[in-house]
């Protein structure tokens, strides 16, 4: 009897201790994973705040959290189910699906390069002042519509993260993707509500009798334009790096090795040519290259939407209605 009980507790220590070494794995492979999604969490974090703007203070904070809550409810409710039916009955598809994400990356990189090259073109940005539509309707259609370009930027977080522990089990999967997507929402959209509030803070600060604290709050109001630019620009070039990357890496995969190739031998001779930087120098050349390539890519994928993908979705739209 007592036999049997040892017997026990060793096989419940023996599966605890494989619980907790499948925790660490999932941990390690959603923080690998989250790394390779930054450029798309920076762009999101950058573009989301313009959905609040010409509202009420009082009404940022809420309006965030139905986007997040929507956010959420992508990655876990749809993309992820839909990533583990992929992995298990069509894994051949997770490249040609990654691809196709990463080309869209490219163009809406290409887009915000021009949108900053050529500041006013027309028709480049949609007006975000209200309308003649109730604050309620106003916040309804802001909010479906983040959701909206929030469920695109999702299913390419989503698909990175699968492509990362595409070999794995397909319960440590589904973990390392419930992890992420829930990480990467609460760190998107604390961000925003962050970067939001910073300047209702700035100005409280300012208005301190404290010397200290009134040259931080006027720092912070003058500061958040300037840094909301810098943001965006981040973001932009984040988008074309990791766009461009994916489709190196892609075309890698299926055949084509002469684009990754040649991204890894220009790091690696630059690199040595500073050897104390070697590894900043290799990143920030392979960066630079697959971000170029990502400019390409867009320019070649943009007019492809316009003249035929877009008219297309259009007939089809009014089809249906």
């Amino acid at each position: 009897m007592s036999g049997g009980l040892i017997a026990l507790l060793d096989d419940i220590s023996a599966l605890v201790k494989l619980a907790a070494a499948s925790l660490d794995d999932a941990g390690a492979q959603a923080a690998k994973a989250s790394g390779k999604a930054a450029g798309i969490v920076i762009d999101d974090a950058a573009v989301t705040p313009r959905y609040v703007v010409g509202l009420a203070a009082d009404r940022e904070l809420p309006i965030i959290r139905k986007i997040a809550a929507g956010s959420l409810k992508n990655k876990i409710l749809f993309l992820l189910p839909a990533a583990l039916f992929l992995s298990f009955f069509a894994p051949w598809s997770i490249t040609p699906l990654l691809m196709a994400g990463g080309a869209f990356l490219c163009l809406e990189g290409y887009h915000k390069l021009m949108d900053f090259l050529k500041p006013g073109k027309a028709g480049t940005k949609k007006s975000t002042e209200p309308t003649g539509q109730s604050i309620a309707e106003i916040e309804k259609e802001r909010v479906a519509g983040a959701i909206r370009t929030d469920f695109i930027l999702s299913a390419e977080i989503m698909a990175i993260t699968l492509d990362s522990v595409a070999t794995s089990p397909i319960l440590l999967q589904g973990g390392v993707l419930a992890v992420v997507g829930t990480f990467m929402t609460f760190l998107v959209y604390g961000a925003v509500a962050v970067i939001v509030k910073a300047d209702d803070l700035g100005m409280a600060l300012a208005q301190t009798a404290n010397r200290f604290a009134k040259a931080l709050g006027r720092a912070i109001v003058v500061g958040m334009p300037f840094f909301l630019k810098a943001l965006t620009i981040i973001g932009m070039v984040a988008m074309l790096w990791v766009g461009g990357g994916i489709l190196i890496h892609g075309l890698h995969v299926l055949g084509v090795h002469a684009p990754d190739e040649m991204l890894r031998h220009a790091s690696k001779t630059l690199a040595a040519s500073v050897p104390a930087m070697g590894g900043l120098v290799s990143w920030s050349v392979g960066a630079g290259i697959a971000a170029l390539f990502g400019v390409v890519i867009g320019a070649l994928v943009d007019p492809l939407v316009r003249n035929i993908i877009a008219p297309i979705m259009k007939r089809v739209n009014r089809m249906r209605s």
